[in-house]
């Protein structure tokens, strides 16, 4: 069993910044890609931005030059730098991990925070 908390959601101004935190816990042998998704309401849940265990990154085209995802110091973090914020990066923003509990393929995770709300607005 694999646990997802997210945290920093809130709100703000057109144009300020925000910092996401996310921590995986539990039984973890391989970390594969932890990721940000974002769901507006009445939207479907769309990937910001991921890193994987071999360091690569994405970045949905929508924030790219604006917000950052990088790994914590501590094993499975996951971070998201939110800049020059706009009210339609409004969302429920979700974290995800994805990875192996154990050796076998039946050890396959891939888990969900229960997501932290994300207002941008005047």
């Amino acid at each position: 069993q694999v646990q997802v908390v997210e945290s920093g959601g809130g709100l703000v101004h057109p144009g300020g910044s925000l910092t996401l935190s996310c921590s995986a816990s539990g039984t973890i042998l391989n970390m594969i890609a932890m990721a940000w998704y974002r769901q507006a309401p009445g939207k479907e849940r769309d990937l910001v931005a991921s890193t994987n265990r071999g360091g690569g990154i994405n970045y949905a085209d929508s924030v790219k030059g604006r917000f950052t995802i990088s790994r914590g110091d501590a094993k499975n973090t996951v971070y998201l730098q939110m800049d020059s914020l706009r009210p339609e990066d409004s969302a429920v923003y979700y974290c995800n991990a994805r990875g192996y509990s154990g050796y076998s393929a039946a050890s396959q995770f891939d888990s969900w925070g229960q997501g932290t709300q994300v207002t941008v607005s005047s």
